[in-house]
């Protein structure tokens, strides 16, 4: 979809009314909203502040790895831009499932994107992954919410926007595989930047393990035991990357580049999520290891 995104002059004068990092009520369910700036300086955006969950009760493995899903519910994930899970995520033996919506790509009505309710800044997170036939979902890191003026009407951004994407996809069946660049869009790879290789995704129906690094703004994607994909955020190649990319500033998604050249904020952190692109998915033995 092709969207155009202008502040309006009272979106404006709500931010101006947030005192920089002051808390305002932005008027959306229990949440807050802060100011933002990125690089350019621009404020034609605003992030959506919702309070951290406490994770120090959360079991910890004996390597220090916390365990974020309890293959039993959804306790600590929400939707994004919600207060409670999107009703198309459910729990199924043991793992995260997405209940397709039978209609393509699109999201079903009550669906959306699955993120857990903690921000994080240096971590290993580690899961296994499961795609259905001419599926295609995605794991979503460093995500924030933000909102912007859509059509007249100021509304969440797509997650997709604001934040890095590990590519989950059925590469034998689903055409995003043979699109964007030298495979950029197959699995495991940092979305319509950097293929990931080896490719060694197993087929539709079959667990696959995988695995996000990100320290400093060092960041590996690793894919059935194997590191895949490697880069480094907020630097030149960075910027490089995104100017070459479908989030350059001059393309269809101006927003997602301000957001992305300074991606995770000033804080560089955030959410981690899952996609809901419509098909069915699931995911299990979620877990994150915090390294300071």
């Amino acid at each position: 979809m092709k969207k155009t995104y202008l502040m309006l002059a009272a979106a404006a004068l709500m931010l101006a009314s947030c005192g920089g990092k002051q808390k305002c009520n932005c008027g959306c369910d229990k949440c807050t909203c802060t100011q933002d700036t990125t690089a350019t300086g621009d404020t034609n955006f605003k992030i959506v502040d919702q309070k951290n969950i406490d994770i120090s009760k959360y079991p910890v493995d004996k390597d220090g790895y916390i365990t974020l899903f309890n293959g039993k519910d959804l306790t600590g994930w929400r939707g994004y831009g919600m207060a409670e899970p999107p009703k198309s995520w459910g729990v199924e033996d043991g793992a995260i499932h997405l209940k397709g919506s039978g209609t393509g790509e699109a999201q079903a009505a009550g669906g959306g994107d699955l993120i857990f309710a903690h921000k994080f800044k240096n971590f290993e997170l580690e899961f296994e992954y499961k795609i259905s036939k001419g599926g295609n979902s995605g794991v979503f890191y460093l995500a924030r919410e933000a909102m912007a003026n859509q059509n007249g009407k100021e509304a969440y951004l797509p997650i997709w926007q604001s934040c890095c994407e590990y590519q989950v996809l059925d590469n034998a069946n689903h055409p995003d595989a043979k699109l964007g660049v030298d495979g950029n869009r197959q699995s495991a790879s940092l979305y319509d930047m950097i293929p990931a290789k080896p490719q060694n995704a197993k087929p539709y129906g079959q667990w696959n393990t995988g695995k996000i690094m990100v320290y400093e703004g060092t960041v590996t994607h690793s894919q059935n035991g194997k590191n895949v994909v490697e880069y480094h955020l907020w630097t030149p190649k960075w910027k490089q990357m995104l100017d070459n990319s479908k989030f350059k500033a001059d393309g269809d998604f101006p927003i997602a580049y301000k957001l992305m050249l300074n991606i995770g904020g000033d804080e560089h952190e955030g959410y981690i999520g899952f996609q809901d692109h419509g098909d069915d998915v699931w995911y299990r033995n979620v877990k994150i290891k915090v390294m300071k």
